[in-house]
């Protein structure tokens, strides 16, 4: 009888057998190629800017533009309406940011009213958006880190009260804005536009629109996203987020919005602190429904950022 062992050294290799090496290559390789897809499918689009004017009456506001850099050095354009004529006392400062596949002149409309209020308002171009520099990708995140350089930057710009800071978003820019918020910092209040409740959710719907199966190849793409991104959606959703933010926000829907359905912006209103809603009747788009409801907007912001603030209340 022959000992099976006696030449187990000079047997050639199973052929029925995989590497473990090539099956990690393997999947590295699969991965990269998913990212690759996602980073083309999910590319924001550029749209040019609408030109501003007839937006802002002559005399109520001077616009000047900005150039400047984001926390990964790509450049950042930015605009800052200061409100005319200049008041005596530095000016409080809504900083706005627009949505996904958009840019700083979609939310245009909000500065004539805000300046004849007295605010300063800035607006900009998120990475990937509009004028700004670009990158390999877009995420929520970037847009929350292209807020605060923003923000940064306009501490060296004059006749601005850095006291007395609201933000206000759209969107993708609304969850960018919450999570600005929830971080801290002299922020008095925040409005929030079509706001979504959960990344995951919006990803979700988008698997569907794309009639992508929700198992293993949405959950390999949720990760892939989650990982290019550099950050959980539990981490970074409004709905999560919400409950850390002191000050108060003012959560504004449209009720026919098929993007984002009204049902999220009711969810963040439970989590938040000291929330209030505006439910329009519009789409996904509040443009049109926005501009009738200014005064709402003026009356909220004037009440936390030109009067002196609570802090007891928080």
């Amino acid at each position: 009888m022959i000992d099976p062992r006696a030449d187990a050294g000079t047997r050639p290799p199973r052929t029925d057998q995989v590497d473990p090496r090539d099956s990690g290559i393997v999947a590295r390789a699969a991965r990269a190629l998913l990212r690759q897809a996602l980073l083309r499918g999910l590319r924001p689009p550029r749209h040019r800017h609408a030109p501003p004017e007839g937006l802002i009456a002559d005399g109520r506001a001077r616009v000047t533009r900005l150039r400047l850099t984001g926390a990964r050095g790509q450049p950042l354009a930015a605009w800052l309406a200061h409100p005319l004529p200049p008041r005596d006392r530095p000016a409080p400062l809504v900083v706005a940011l627009h949505g996904w596949g958009a840019n700083a002149s979609t939310l245009w409309p909000i500065v004539d009213p805000l300046a004849t209020a007295g605010f300063a308002v800035a607006l900009c171009d998120a990475t990937c958006h509009g004028e700004s520099g670009d990158e390999d990708f877009a995420s929520l995140p970037r847009f929350a880190d292209d807020l605060a350089a923003v923000l940064g930057a306009l501490r060296r710009e004059p006749g601005l009260d850095l006291a007395r800071v609201a933000l206000l978003g759209h969107s993708v820019g609304a969850a960018a804005v919450l999570l600005q918020a929830a971080r801290g910092g002299d922020v008095r209040a925040v409005v929030s536009l079509s706001a979504f409740a959960h990344p995951r959710e919006v990803m979700q719907r988008w698997l569907r629109e794309h009639h992508l199966p929700q198992r293993w190849l949405g959950e390999a793409i949720l990760d892939e996203v989650q990982r290019t991104i550099g950050a959980r959606f539990d981490d970074i959703a409004p709905l999560h987020v919400a409950a850390r933010i002191a000050c108060p926000v003012l959560i504004v829907h449209g009720t026919r919005d098929s993007t984002v359905p009204v049902g999220d912006a009711e969810r963040l209103l439970g989590r938040l602190r000291h929330g209030a809603m505006l439910a329009l009747e519009a789409d996904h788009d509040l443009r049109a429904a926005l501009v009738p409801q200014a005064a709402h907007l003026v009356r909220f912001l004037s009440s936390h950022l030109l009067e002196p603030i609570d802090v007891s209340a928080r």
